[in-house]
């Protein structure tokens, strides 16, 4: 014959499961944001320009000649 359990373990156990599974949906939801279209980690020279910030091409020489 089985063992009886006790009330308090039988809560233990499912607040476990039920943190275990919350952990989890949080996992899923994040991979899913960072699979979207659209997340990037990475600014444009758009977004750099559209928060203010003066973009400089590194492909183009500088209009100052060399020497001064």
């Amino acid at each position: 014959m089985a063992r009886k359990r006790s009330r308090t373990a039988v809560l233990k156990r499912q607040r476990e499961v039920k943190k275990s599974e919350k952990q989890a949906l949080k996992r899923e939801k994040r991979e899913m944001r960072k699979e979207a279209p659209g997340h990037e980690g990475v600014a444009t020279r758009d977004d750099l320009e559209g928060y203010g910030f003066a973009v400089e091409d590194a492909d183009e020489p500088d209009s100052t000649p060399p020497g001064e």
